[in-house]
């Protein structure tokens, strides 16, 4: 986007020379000496969105009061909630998100010529990158063809959606795809794309530095943080207004400093320092605040390591964590291949520009809290959210008690129909060692034998995700368990699906240079793909004999990742607990295949000569890791993985497509189809208006997340999403998953709230996408919005604590506003998903005064009325009456989740993106007359 200089903070741009070159910026000591406030002691990460302001301020929408808002940040306790106007440099998408943004953008274009604009209006201002990462799926693992077969499934499955991207990249501008099987889009960010300090043209053509800043449409672009990198996930809703330049607004944050001191003892990694962190910060409680990491424990902390923890900011509730720059920032840049020009030029900026951290950085913070890295112990979270922290030595009994809930139905998933021991004709059980009856187990036949599973049998182990795939210090070290397991006759157990899915190619240079490769294979772990695979649900389908085994005796089965997610349902629909964990205790757990073993001191297995073989005798030392990736890890690695980045394979460039510079829709497509968001769009806007008469779709807990509402994984052909397919003569075998198929709205909405593992509490003890339609009968989720919508009947959907967890996918928010949602009221909300809700023109609402959905006894019957909405200002609070299915009404105070004052223009148009629209057209007719 062409830089604009502000009148007021024009004198604030200085000069910079860095090797022979001069460079403007916008200095905040000089905005300081001017008098414009007291910046110094602001925190890194603060001062990014600072030099942001003076580098927009225009005087309409950044003004220097905006400036101003930050100097009194400090002096009110690290607080001053002002709604700022925010541009990021860039935009980052993938596929599963990146998909339906493209298909917004066509559809907009489709809208603003039908409103008599111009087409091309419809651009990206500013630069856009897609990875292609969320595709490929695991159905061929443990064999050297995995790889190739899956790549070549992918591309059978997807050529619809690839072209679409093809014909993006070539239709609109400032738009770049990074084609399959090149690696996950945050490791590609963070190892290729980010260059931590930005240069661009202003409108005179002079070259600016400034910070590097995006958003991305996954909510894990927050790992780019641990390089100084500040990004974080929105809705494809939110990212594409920004990439068609509509600032994005928010409230100036507030601060958490983490202090990190000591060191990480021999035996732990950055994934175990990452779980414990996750625990403190959600106890913590940041939602929608900013978390910077100081302290002197960051001078031995590999950015690697740094790049883990700020990964999984959405998982403990940020909206970032933030690394500043410092020696290892330029170390990492340099190794990762980066133009050392640019490494000066960062390093120069950041401390010409009071971005640089040494030992007397001590900024203010809102708030505080502080770990010992010393403290650090190998550790795993689960089994079903990532806040739940279990030392490795209690994994095990911390998994049996869990059992115990669930058969005891103090923690039941319950099913419409329970399976028990020996039903089917199963052999009759046989008792695990101290597990006091409470297990569940089926017995597994195969043409080369039988073997027993039980709860707690590991079904899949995968080094997968950006969290951990990144790191090489947790490869190399996965690599050397394997090497030490391989040698000791040790490999994994034959019900367990093990896969190897690194974040980019440039994993596999250095774990080949390093000839643990070889290993990994030996022992299971072979290439399944390069990209997010079971970490996002495409961990592929078990073996029939082992699902049905699951299936027929209701196990708990379990699955090990190297992820940062493990909700419900995501992992696999045969899979009930899920454990993150580091990558060498993935292959660990491979070995043993039980959560019932504590492999922290119980035998994984025996070696050739009938000795027990225990996690120690396998486990690599901190000096053997760290002399495999100096060795290995090389900056002309990354060079030349990156080389050719854009090019993509012989598949890639085969792929045909137009220049049409608007889409030709194909109307058979089951893959991509024009939304109905802009059809018959008028320039008219109206009031928002009050909700009266609306039914309750669902009635939910805590912890809803975007899961919940728009799962990403496999369905079957008894969904009304399958049946859509069914119907359009689609076998199941090409089904794909919900997330592959965001590009069709049809489909989407049917698999709205659909998770198979999702509580509608309107419904007694069942699972699934299901409520009562008006007839008070159980029905889908999707008939029943259909019947209501048919009546004309809103709807509203009523929630917990922590509504809209996880991930960023705008579905979450458009699937509920296509189901004919006009409020979700709940206890509290996740920050995306909230902005996303939004965006889509679909209030939230919170509970306020101690009220929940189980103080007022709600069942789902009752008729809700919300006022006040005609005359709405952001974070009001308003009446809603509830009237009970016996007559009896309670009026109570809901506070309006519109938080700024463009959001209610956003409600006010149906949307974020009908506002943009309407705004571009409207520029078209101006320079028209």
């Amino acid at each position: 986007m062409p830089i604009t200089v502000g009148q007021d903070t024009a004198k604030t741009r200085k000069t910079l020379t860095v090797n022979g070159t001069s460079i403007a910026y916008y200095s905040i000591p000089a905005a300081e000496a001017a008098g414009l406030g007291s910046f110094s002691n602001l925190p890194a990460c603060l001062k990014v969105v600072l030099e942001n302001m003076l580098r927009f301020e225009d005087g309409k929408t950044v003004s220097v009061d905006d400036i101003k808002a930050f100097g009194t940040w400090g002096e009110n306790g690290g607080q001053n909630p002002r709604e700022i106007a925010y541009r990021p440099a860039r935009v980052l998408m993938q596929d599963f998100t990146g998909v339906p943004a493209v298909v917004d953008l066509a559809a907009m274009r489709d809208g603003i010529v039908a409103l008599g604009g111009d087409p091309e209006k419809i651009n990206p201002l500013n630069p856009v990158d897609l990875v292609i990462d969320h595709s490929v799926m695991i159905d061929e693992f443990g064999n050297p063809r995995a790889f190739q077969m899956n790549v070549d499934r992918e591309y059978e499955r997807n050529m619809e959606r690839y072209t679409f991207l093809k014909w993006g990249q070539s239709a609109f501008n400032n738009f770049r795809v990074v084609p399959p099987g090149t690696g996950i889009c945050h490791q590609v960010n963070l190892e290729y794309l980010a260059q931590t300090v930005w240069t661009d043209a202003d409108q005179n053509g002079e070259q600016v530095a400034y910070p590097d800043t995006l958003v991305g449409t996954d909510s894990h672009t927050t790992m780019v943080n641990g390089a100084a990198v500040l990004g974080w996930g929105v809705g494809g809703i939110e990212a594409e207004a920004a990439m068609l330049g509509q600032p994005i607004s928010m409230l100036i944050p507030e601060v958490i400093g983490f202090e990190l001191t000591g060191e990480m003892m021999e035996g732990t990694t950055g994934t175990d320092l990452v779980l414990k962190v996750v625990e403190m910060l959600r106890e913590k409680g940041v939602v929608g605040k900013f978390v910077e990491f100081y302290g002197t424990g960051l001078d031995t902390l590999p950015l690697a390591d740094r790049a883990t923890i700020a990964n999984m900011a959405p998982e403990y509730g940020a909206t970032c964590g933030f690394f500043p720059i410092d020696d290892e920032t330029l170390r990492y840049l340099t190794n990762t291949g980066r133009d050392k020009d640019r490494v000066a030029l960062v390093e120069a900026y950041a401390k010409e520009n009071g971005f640089w951290r040494d030992a007397d950085y001590a900024p203010i913070y809102t708030d505080t809290l502080s770990l010992d890295m010393g403290t650090i112990v190998p550790a795993i979270s689960g089994p079903k959210r990532p806040q739940d922290y279990i030392a490795l030595t209690s994994a095990a009994t911390a998994f049996g008690e869990y059992v115990k809930g669930i058969r005891s139905g103090q923690d039941a998933s319950p099913k419409e129909e329970i399976r028990w021991e020996g039903e089917g004709g199963a052999p009759e059980p046989t008792e695990i060692p101290g597990d006091e009856g409470h297990h569940k187990r089926g017995y597994v036949q195969t043409d080369d034998g039988h073997y027993q599973l039980h709860d707690g049998s590991v079904v899949i182990a995968s080094i997968t995700s950006c969290t951990n795939t990144s790191n090489p210090y947790v490869m190399i070290g996965a690599g050397l368990v394997a090497r030490k397991a391989r040698e000791k006759g040790l490999t994994r157990k034959p019900w367990v699906k093990t896969s190897l899915a690194p974040g980019s190619q440039v994993v596999s240079a250095y774990l080949e240079a390093a000839n643990l490769q070889e290993d990994l294979d030996a022992i299971g772990f072979n290439l399944v793909g390069y990209g997010c695979t079971t970490c996002i649900g495409n961990s592929g389908p078990l073996e029939e004999e082992i699902s049905k085994c699951i299936n027929d005796n209701d196990l708990i089965a379990t699955s090990v990742l190297s992820g940062n997610r493990n909700f419900e349902g995501r992992i696999s629909p045969d899979v009930r607990a899920n454990y993150l964990a580091s990558p060498p205790l993935v292959v660990a757990y491979a070995l043993v295949g039980d959560m019932n073993v504590d492999i922290a001191k119980e035998p994984l297995g025996h070696d050739q000569d009938g000795n027990d073989v225990y996690l120690r005798d396998i486990w690599p030392t901190s000096k053997e890791v760290a002399e495999l990736v100096e060795q290995t890890v090389t900056r002309e690695a990354f060079q030349t993985k990156y080389a050719d980045v854009f090019k993509g394979d012989e598949k890639w460039q085969g792929v045909e497509t137009t220049d049409a510079k608007t889409y030709d829709w194909p109307p058979t497509s089951t893959y991509v189809q024009n939304p109905p968001y802009f059809q018959g769009i008028t320039m008219d806007t109206k009031k928002i208006e009050n909700i009266e008469g609306a039914k309750v779709l669902a009635l939910l807990g805590d912890m809803i997340t975007t899961d919940h509402i728009s799962p990403a994984g496999s369905f079957k052909d008894t969904t009304p999403a399958g049946k859509y397919l069914i119907e359009r003569q689609v076998p199941q075998r090409e089904f794909n998953s919900y997330g592959s198929r965001r590009g069709n709205h049809e489909i989407m909405m049917r698999g709205t709230f659909a998770n198979i593992r999702i509580k509608n509490e309107m419904l007694d003890g069942v699972e699934g996408g299901y409520t009562k339609g008006p007839d008070g009968n159980q029905t889908s989720i999707f008939d029943a919005a259909m019947a209501y919508q048919e009546q004309g009947t809103p709807l509203v959907i009523f929630g917990g604590e922590q509504y809209g967890a996880g991930s960023s996918r705008d579905w979450a928010a458009k699937g509920t506003a296509l189901l004919g949602v006009k409020a979700v009221i709940a206890e509290s909300f996740e920050r995306i998903h909230r902005s996303n809700l939004v965006g889509m023109g679909v209030i939230p609402f919170e509970f306020t005064g101690g009220d929940t959905r189980k103080s007022l006894k709600l069942t789902g019957e009752e008729t809700v009325a919300i006022h006040g909405l005609d005359s709405v200002t952001p974070l009001a609070e308003v009446p809603c009456t509830i009237t009970y299915a016996d007559g009896t009404e309670k009026t109570i105070t809901l506070k309006c989740r519109i938080d700024t004052a463009v959001e209610i223009e956003y409600i006010e148009n149906g949307g974020v993106l009908h506002y943009v629209l309407r705004n571009l057209a409207s520029e078209d007719a101006i320079a028209a007359e």
